[in-house]
């Protein structure tokens, strides 16, 4: 008979690859622009500058990103693996 506990759990995540590097730099370089759209348009900054600053920090970060991803990705297969009732 199932525990109530483990029926209101829900079921694991399917594996996945990470995602392409092409995606974390698109996504890192939109949040840079959030992050620092506000202090360069104080400092007096064009639109272009802020647009370029953005890629610049999403391309710098995108690889750690991606390695995170992995590494989180690993992290959540090894855990299903180790615990396949749960």
């Amino acid at each position: 008979m199932t525990e109530p506990a483990e029926a209101g759990s829900p079921a694991p995540l399917p594996p996945r690859a990470p995602r392409s590097f092409v995606t974390h730099v698109a996504v890192d370089a939109v949040i840079a622009f959030l992050a620092t759209a506000i202090v360069l348009y104080f400092l007096g900054a064009s639109l272009w500058v802020m647009i370029v600053v953005a890629w610049v920090l999403g391309l710098a970060a995108a690889p750690f990103t991606q390695r995170w991803e992995a590494d989180q990705l690993a992290a959540r297969d090894a855990e299903a693996a180790s615990n396949p009732n749960a």
